[in-house]
């Protein structure tokens, strides 16, 4: 029996299963790199492919690291009223340091940094958790929850017939949905039957 044993395994050990689960969530966040982080851009920022099993699996892991990263925003507001544009090293940088404004500012940034160290323990990646904090977390501040969509494929995996699933970020790959538009007999040609009817009253 499974009483109160949660998830699913994936044919995996618990180790194996923790650290898939972390590549998956963190290669999410890759694909809304651009040229600032790397190069290699992806072609759909916000959207991996895998398995259907898979994707309901990291789905909760996505989700909190989101919404820890949204929890942070207005302590990096309050921390921007605070910060110096002067150069690191620079001798008006050194003075910053010594005033009262340094103080605010790291006691306003402390809660983002313990945040980011929280999302860089669950999923492992570095550069994932800036792109996390720098540019999702601020598209869904006004968001309550809900950031991701899974997506079944029609086709299965070749190979062993697995089903297959696109998990995305909400707001990204959105459909547009279209109203079709009421025709107007107004503007219509006239039809057959009505031109002999129009041509007898001349």
């Amino acid at each position: 029996m499974r009483h109160r044993r949660r998830g699913r395994t994936l044919g995996r050990s618990p180790s194996h299963r923790k650290a898939m689960l972390k590549n998956l969530a963190s290669a999410l966040f890759l694909t809304e790199r651009d040229a600032t982080y790397d190069d290699n851009a992806p072609k759909a920022p916000g959207r991996i492919t895998t398995t259907l099993h898979k994707a309901k699996e990291v789905r909760p892991l996505v989700e909190k690291c989101i919404t820890i990263a949204k929890k942070t925003l207005p302590n990096v507001e309050e921390a921007r009223k605070y910060e110096t544009k002067a150069d690191r090293g620079s001798d008006a940088y050194k003075q910053w340091r010594k005033s009262d404004d340094w103080q605010k500012w790291s006691a306003a940034r402390a809660p983002v940094v313990a945040a980011r160290r929280r999302v860089i323990q669950l999923i492992g990646d570095k550069e994932a958790a800036k792109i996390l904090f720098d540019t999702i977390a601020e598209r869904f501040a006004d968001r309550p929850g809900g950031y991701t969509r899974v997506l079944k494929l029609a086709m299965p995996r070749l190979g062993d017939n697995g089903p297959r699933a696109i998990l995305e970020l909400v707001g990204k790959n959105d459909r547009v949905k279209r109203k079709a538009e009421k025709p107007s007999f107004d503007d219509a040609p006239a039809t057959k039957s009505e031109e002999p009817a129009a041509e007898a009253e001349a």
